[in-house]
């Protein structure tokens, strides 16, 4: 149904309306439909007004629990020392957000007051159906209404301007990078810092006269302004030229966003290379600065129509400016595509090409990679092997997955403790440079035999200790060696554990009490359950009323109240979870999904967590997953595990996020030389950030143009099995270097080939922490990949007929993870076997592949298989030099040795000795090699 404008009659009987072109017209308008009286409408009235106040209330519950949030969330940044971060982020978050809320409410506020202030020539409205409705009384119902949703929406702006705080600090701390944009010679920094809140402020203002329009047209509607006929709307001029006035505006907020998207082109992706390419430079760009100018242009022209009432004249300015749009930004683009640049791709984008390599390699830092030949042979002697002890005995032959488990099953000591990772460090262990895995014994709420809120918040509160060890040692039974085991932490080296409680980790729950009437439990022993008290700084102490109830309003439960356990000392500790806890105090950085835990020179424990500065706005850099297309690995957060203490260090003071965030949190970040001289050689260059690393340069180490539109050489991370190889740790000597140092390491491989390329490293140690190096390999020899190696080891018969054999048993056989190892100028391939009963059996470490040039042997350990590839024994080729002459057997004496040990062989077989065949049968292989020399 429609209202409209009903034909009264004469001129001189119109009372109730208003007369046009000599006749008399009333108004016929919806606003309500009543089903009752007028009286029972005032009754409505305030039912709706009861309902209003119940909706405010429910909208406002969640802001009341924010607020009692607060205090705590403040308490817990006193604790750790970063109270100045929380109120500069509170200041923040409550001038952006009342400032966005205050403008909001004054614009729409200004609108609905200059709407009300218009009289119009209608004094009362039909409400169809029953009777006529005052104007008085329909103005009763809007304006509260108005009202609300003006509070409402001023709130909902309110929140969403508190959450643009880090947009706000960014641009007024904003710092030039010193690097211009090739397209407009705009500073990186306006891409990082300026763009982002102006983007924020012009969709602000948008809403904001949409907003003001919209609340004031029901307005206009139920004083009259506005009406509804059969024809289409009627708007009276005063309204003309307020919503003309909104209009003109709106275009300049239009022309704001053309002006911006000109710059979004520079983050564009054009399918072969990220940011702008030739059709964008030269129609996208010119079109959108075109439309920059015409917009505003267009809204003032739209304006005086609307004016004037020619409704007609009024949407040409549109349709000629929304013509000008897709002709210049669709049809224009797609034939300049097709019929220029498709046929001369390579000339013409060369230049826009040649940008994305440059600003993708700035932004993932890979522009400081050092390229180095290397040029590998075949020609690894048993002396070079011994040159090379410490890297031999520090290579890495116990994978995560199959010691974790192996850990979980000897070490767990009880149900409730669980080993949630394993992470590789290096340390000097009795005087010797030593990788080790390391894994925290964490408490797991999950499996404790009694869960009540007693034993889950003030008896069992923490973990305890860490099982410590080599990588590459293997006891007789194929079970790893400790150098720190068992509760309490017994230590067979000189690594000391002297504070085991881990009160903050990776499996923590969300708060315990301590130093509450109920002892502590510590660890189990033989004889009972040792107890303990917390000693520590962390936590917030529990000595007033009010605390216990905001943290009772915090955590959802009265037992903080009533319990009788906590005294006037006790602490609540909570944020324990690692992750979470580094998140609160540092929302804008993103953290690494591994962290580690390091044993400082005291005995104490503590964690290092990498952390990385982020923007989605690099011009010409290739975005990743979530759009980030710049991203350093600058800051390094250690969190004390027994007192919770944090600390934040910058370990790459060039990054100019992290410049500008020193700038907005001056007692956030410390230099790097504030850590502890033990605990910066603990400090690793993040796997995971070299991971990705590698995956840009496996293209964007192509730095010529040509090459890289061609992929001439395009590389690609090898894989065994689904997933790619993952940069592993290892002590080695790099080429060149005198020293061994802890790197990270992954191999290259060309794309769609299983041949070896080129291996990246980042080094670790000392001043040369964050140094990457990529060694390239010949391109005209074939140097053997993982998958090759692997399919080598698959076709040897003696390691098939093993592996078979042990399947057979019922024994699941496990592969693990194949590292290619550089000695010298030659590579070396390392693969460990585990065997376990089942899928939950303990895996032990039983055998050791080695692949060396064309050869693979397999033995019960590394020693072994390094050995029987290199003359028997390290060392042999020395001592065959110090002979005047060659000594060798006679052809005689080894056939006499091979028959007696085929003889054997035979005899073992008949009685199924299996593991004394094999042996041998390798033994036989290393006669049969003499004897064909």
């Amino acid at each position: 149904m429609l209202g409209g404008l009903v034909y009264s009659g004469r001129r001189a009987h119109c009372l109730r309306g208003f007369i046009f072109s000599g006749r008399c017209y009333y108004v016929e308008a919806f606003v309500l439909k009543f089903e009752r009286s007028t009286n029972k409408g005032s009754e409505m009235l305030r039912q709706n007004r009861l309902a209003i106040a119940l909706g405010i209330l429910v909208f406002l519950l969640p802001a009341i629990f924010s607020t009692l949030n607060l205090y705590t969330d403040w308490l817990f940044f006193a604790e750790t020392g970063f109270s100045a971060v929380f109120t500069k982020v509170l200041y923040a978050k409550a001038g952006v957000g009342i400032l966005f809320g205050t403008i909001l409410f004054a614009a729409i506020s200004l609108n609905l007051f200059y709407a009300n202030s218009l009289s119009f020539p209608y004094n009362r409205i039909t409400v169809v159906g029953r009777t006529n409705l005052q104007k008085d009384e329909a103005l009763r119902i809007a304006r509260p209404l108005l009202m609300v949703a003006t509070l409402v929406l001023s709130l909902f702006a309110w929140n969403w301007g508190s959450m643009q705080w880090e947009d706000l600090l960014l641009y007024l701390n904003r710092i030039d990078v010193g690097r211009l944009d090739p397209v407009l010679g705009k500073d990186i920094g306006f891409y990082l810092f300026t763009i982002p809140f102006m983007t924020a402020i012009k969709g602000f203002a948008g809403f904001t006269l949409i907003t003001g329009a919209a609340l004031s047209a029901p307005l206009y509607y139920v004083r009259g302004g506005i009406t509804l006929s059969e024809r289409g709307a009627f708007l009276d001029e005063k309204v003309r030229r307020h919503f003309a006035l909104l209009v003109a505006l709106y275009s300049v907020v239009v022309a704001a966003g053309f002006y911006l998207e000109g710059f979004k082109l520079l983050q564009a992706n054009n399918g072969i290379f990220a940011g702008a390419g030739y059709v964008d430079v030269h129609a996208r760009l010119l079109t959108f600065r075109l439309l920059t100018f015409l917009t505003p242009v267009a809204g003032i022209m739209l304006a005086l129509a609307m004016v004037k009432g020619v409704w007609r004249t009024a949407i040409i300015a549109p349709v000629i400016l929304g013509a000008i749009y897709f002709v210049g930004i669709r049809i224009y683009p797609g034939l300049l595509q097709k019929f220029k640049v498709a046929p001369n791709e390579l000339a013409l984008e060369m230049p826009y090409i040649e940008n994305n390599i440059k600003f993708t390699r700035f932004g993932y830092d890979i522009d400081k990679i050092e390229t180095i030949p290397f040029d590998v042979d075949t020609k690894l002697t048993a002396t070079d092997i011994a040159n090379n002890d410490a890297t031999i005995k520090n290579i890495r032959l116990w994978d995560h997955a199959p010691l974790l488990k192996t850990y979980s099953q000897l070490q767990q000591i009880r149900t409730y403790y669980k080993f949630f990772d394993v992470d590789n460090d290096r340390y000097l262990v009795n005087g010797k440079y030593t990788q080790v895995m390391l894994s925290p014994r964490e408490l797991s709420y999950a499996d404790l035999p009694s869960k009540n809120w007693i034993n889950e918040r003030l008896i069992f509160t923490h973990g305890n200790g860490i099982t410590f060890g080599p990588v590459s040692r293997i006891s007789k039974e194929g079970l790893p060696e400790f150098f720190v085991k068992d509760i309490p932490a017994v230590s067979l080296a000189d690594i000391k554990v002297t504070r085991p409680e881990i009160y903050f980790g990776e499996l923590s729950n969300d708060y315990v009490v301590v130093k509450t009437r109920v002892p502590e439990f510590s660890y189990p022993t033989e004889s009972g359950n040792i107890n303990t008290t917390y000693a520590g700084k962390g936590g917030v102490v529990l000595d007033s009323l009010l605390k216990k109830v905001l943290f009772a309003a915090r955590f959802k439960t009265e037992k903080l109240i009533l319990s009788s356990d906590i005294a006037p000392e006790s602490r609540i500790i909570y944020n324990r979870n690692i992750s979470q806890r580094v998140k609160t105090l540092a929302p804008f950085l993103r953290f690494d999904g591994d962290p580690y835990m390091v044993v400082d020179e005291k005995g104490g424990l503590k964690w290092i967590i990498d952390a990385y500065t982020f923007s989605d706005r690099l011009p010409y850099s290739k975005p990743i997953k979530g759009g980030i297309n710049y991203m350093r690995n600058s800051v390094k957060a250690v969190v004390d595990a027994y007192d919770g203490t944090v600390s934040f260090y910058v370990s790459d003071p060039d990054d100019v996020l992290v410049k500008a965030y020193s700038r907005i949190f001056p007692t956030l970040f410390r230099p790097m030389g504030e850590m502890s001289k033990y605990m910066r050689e603990h400090i690793r260059y993040p796997h995971q950030f070299l991971q990705l690393q590698a995956s840009i340069f496996a293209a964007y180490h192509m730095t010529d143009p040509k090459v890289f539109y061609n992929k001439e050489n395009l590389w690609q991370i090898p894989a065994l099995g689904e997933k790619p190889m993952e940069p592993y740790y290892t002590i080695m000597k790099l080429p060149g270097e005198k020293l061994e140092e802890y790197i990270l390491l992954l191999p290259f491989t060309p794309s769609n080939r299983d041949n070896l390329t080129a291996w990246l490293t980042a080094r670790c140690d000392g001043d040369n922490y964050g140094k990457v190096r990529a060694y390239t390999f010949p391109r005209d020899r074939l140097i053997y990949g993982p998958k090759q190696i692997d399919a080598r080891i698959n076709q040897d018969s003696f390691i098939s007929q093993q592996l078979t054999l042990w399947n057979q048993r019922g024994s699941e056989v496990i592969r693990g993870s194949m590292l290619i190892i550089p000695i010298e100028k030659s590579l070396l391939y390392v693969q460990p076997l585990f065997l376990a009963a089942d899928k939950a059996g303990l895996p032990e470490l039983k055998r050791v592949i080695v692949a060396f040039n064309d050869e693979v042997v397999m033995e019960e350990n590394l020693e072994l298989a390094l050995q029987r590839l290199f003359a028997g024994r390290k060392g042999a080729e020395a001592q065959l030099k110090a002979v005047a002459t060659d000594v060798t057997p006679s052809s005689g004496s080894l056939a006499k040795e091979a028959m007696g040990i085929y003889e054997r062989a035979v005899n073992l077989q008949k009685q199924g000795n299996w593991a004394g065949y094999g042996d041998e049968l390798r033994k036989l292989e290393q006669v049969l090699k003499q004897m064909a020399k």
